[in-house]
C-alpha cells in the first residue's frame, strides 16, 4: 500500500468516526430534549406487589383450560398464515413494478398504518370475523413485502440482464432473471415475516379477535396470572421453535390447513361498506352543511382546527416524545446485551443463556409488554418506553451479535471490557446505527398503537374516536399517524444514505 493510499484510508476512517460521533451526540441531545416532557411517573400504590404476583404466575403456570388455549393457538396461526400469504402474493406482484413512484408511494402508505388500526377500520364493515383479522394483517404486510421484495430484486447480479441488453423488456427480465436469482432470499424473508405475522395475529386479540391475545388480556385483567403465564409460555415456545417447523416447503400445507380451519367469513355486507365510505368517514359538520363552497370550507377549517388543537397536536407530540426516548433506550439495551450472544465474549453456555433471554424479549410483542407494564406501573409513558426498548433492543442485540461473529481479532487482542470498547464496538458501530435506523419506523408505528392502552399517543385519540363512533375523526387521525410514519421512514432512509449505510438487516 502506498503512502497516499494509506493516508486516504486513514482520512476516510477518521471522517466516518467523526460522523458517527455526531449522529450519536444528536441522539443524546434528542433524548435530553424529550425527557422533561415525558410522563415517567409510577401510578400504582405497590408495583412490587403486582410484579411479585405476576412472577408467581410465571413460576406456576396453569394449563387447565387447554381446550381454550388450543383453539386460540390455532386461530392465531390461521390468521397469521392467511394474512401473510395474501400479503406475500400481493406484495410480490407490486414488487415487480416497484421502480414506479406510484407503487412505492402506495406501498409506503399501506404499511405505515398499523395492523390494529386496519382491524379497527374493518370491524366497522366486516365485524369480528376472519375477514377482519386476515385483511388487517395482509394489507400492511403487502406494503412491507413490496418494499423488501423490490429491494431484493434490485440487488441481484445485473450481469445476466446486461448480457441480454435491449432484447428483453423490464417485466420479462424481472420475471425470468431477477426473480429466480432472488427467490431463495424471498423465501427466507417470507419465513421471517411469518414469525412477525404470528405476533401481529396474537396482538389482534386485544381488540376482540379470538387469538391468544384475547385470552391473555382477559386473564391479566382478572388477575389470573397462572393462566396468562401458560399462554405466554406457549407463545414463547411457538416463536422459539419456529426455525424447526416453519420451512418454506411446508408453507402451502400450512396455508391450506389454516383455510380449512378458519374459512373466510364476513359478518357485514356491501351496505355497511357503502355507508362507511359515503357517510361515516365524512367530517361531521360537512354532512349537514349548506351553502356555497366557501362557507363549507370555513366549516371544515373550523372542524379541523378543533381536531388539531385537541387531538392531532398533543397526539403527535406524545408519539414523537415516546418514540424518540424508546429509540435511544433501544440502542442502550442493544449495546448492553449483544455481547451475551457473541462468541467473542462468552462461551457456549453463556451464549445459550443470552439467546434464551433475547428470544423471550423479542418474541413478546411490544403491545403485550406495555400491557403488563401498565398493570405494574400504572398509566404513564414508562410502560410504553420499557416495552418498546426491551423488544426492539433484543432484536438489535441479536442482529449485532450475529454480525460480530464475522469479526476476526488478533491473537494478542485485549479481553474483557477493553475488548468491548476498543476492539469490537468501533467495528460494529456502523452496522449498529444501520439496525437502529431500520427499527425507527417500526418503533414509531408501535408507539402510535400503544395509545389504545391509555398512553396519550395518537392511538389513544384514535381508539377514543372509534369508541365514540366518530369515524371521521378516527380516519383523520389514522392518516396523520400514517403520514408521521412515512416522514420518519424517509428521514431514516436519508440518514442511512448520508452515513453510507446500505446493508439491510435482513441480508444477514
Amino acid at each position: 500500500m502506498t503512502d497516499a493510499t494509506l493516508t486516504s484510508s486513514i482520512n476516510t476512517s477518521t471522517n466516518s468516526a467523526v460522523t458517527y460521533r455526531r449522529v450519536s451526540l444528536l441522539f443524546l441531545i434528542t433524548l435530553f430534549i424529550c425527557l422533561p416532557f415525558a410522563n415517567l411517573s409510577i401510578n400504582t400504590l405497590d408495583p412490587w406487589d403486582e410484579l411479585s404476583r405476576i412472577g408467581a404466575g410465571f413460576l406456576a403456570p396453569s394449563f387447565s383450560n387447554y381446550q381454550t388455549l388450543t383453539e386460540a393457538l390455532l386461530n392465531t396461526l390461521a390468521f397469521a398464515f392467511q394474512g401473510v400469504a395474501l400479503g406475500g402474493v400481493c406484495g410480490l406482484i407490486l414488487s415487480l413494478f416497484y421502480q414506479k413512484t406510484v407503487i412505492r408511494q402506495f406501498s409506503a402508505f399501506i404499511r405505515a398504518i398499523h395492523e390494529i388500526f386496519w382491524a379497527l377500520i374493518f370491524i366497522q364493515i366486516t365485524g369480528l370475523s376472519s375477514a377482519t383479522g386476515i385483511l388487517a394483517i395482509a394489507i400492511p404486510y403487502t406494503g412491507i413485502f413490496a418494499k423488501i421484495f423490490g429491494e431484493l430484486l434490485n440487488e441481484v447480479d445485473h450481469r445476466p440482464i446486461d448480457a441480454i441488453g435491449s432484447q428483453s423488456n423490464t417485466l420479462n427480465s424481472t420475471l425470468f432473471i431477477r426473480l429466480p436469482l432472488a427467490w431463495q432470499h424471498i423465501k427466507t424473508y417470507t419465513c421471517y415475516r411469518l414469525e412477525c405475522g404470528i405476533r401481529s395475529s396474537a396482538v389482534l386479540g386485544f381488540i376482540g379477535l379470538p387469538t391468544l391475545g384475547f385470552h391473555m388480556e382477559t386473564y391479566y385483567k382478572q388477575g389470573q396470572y397462572e393462566e396468562a403465564a401458560a399462554i405466554l409460555y406457549v407463545f414463547f415456545i411457538l416463536i422459539g421453535t419456529a426455525r424447526f417447523w416453519l420451512k418454506p416447503l411446508l408453507l402451502p400445507i400450512y396455508v391450506l390447513a389454516s383455510i380449512w380451519f378458519l374459512p373466510w367469513q364476513s359478518y357485514g355486507d356491501w351496505s355497511l361498506f357503502t355507508r362507511f365510505i359515503t357517510e361515516d368517514i365524512v367530517p361531521g359538520p360537512l354532512k349537514y352543511a349548506q351553502g356555497d363552497l366557501l362557507s363549507q370550507s370555513a366549516i371544515f377549517a373550523d372542524w379541523f382546527t378543533q381536531r388539531w388543537n385537541n387531538e392531532i397536536l398533543p397526539g403527535v407530540l406524545n408519539t414523537l416524545i415516546l418514540s424518540q426516548i424508546s429509540l435511544i433506550a433501544t440502542g442502550f439495551i442493544a449495546l448492553l446485551l449483544f455481547p451475551w450472544v457473541s462468541s467473542l465474549f462468552f462461551n457456549k453456555a453463556g451464549r445459550f443463556t443470552g439467546h434464551s433471554v433475547l428470544v423471550v424479549m423479542r418474541s413478546t410483542p411490544e403491545y403485550l409488554l406495555a400491557f403488563i407494564g401498565l398493570l405494574i406501573f400504572g398509566p404513564s409513558m414508562l410502560p410504553g418506553i420499557l416495552a418498546l426498548a426491551l423488544h426492539n433492543g433484543a432484536i438489535v442485540a441479536h442482529l449485532i451479535g450475529l454480525y460480530s461473529q464475522v469479526l476476526v481479532l488478533r491473537d494478542d487482542a485485549s479481553t474483557g471490557i477493553n475488548r468491548y470498547f476498543f476492539e469490537v464496538l468501533p467495528r460494529i458501530y456502523r452496522q449498529f446505527l444501520a439496525f437502529l435506523l431500520y427499527r425507527w419506523e417500526v418503533i414509531m408505528r408501535e408507539t402510535a398503537i400503544l395509545g389504545i392502552l391509555g398512553i396519550p399517543t395518537l392511538g389513544f385519540y384514535i381508539d377514543s374516536a372509534f369508541e365514540e363512533i366518530r369515524f371521521d375523526r378516527a380516519l383523520l387521525l389514522i392518516l396523520v399517524a400514517a403520514l408521521l410514519n412515512i416522514v420518519v421512514d424517509q428521514i431514516a432512509t436519508w440518514s442511512r444514505t448520508r452515513l453510507h449505510i446500505h446493508q439491510r438487516p435482513g441480508s444477514l
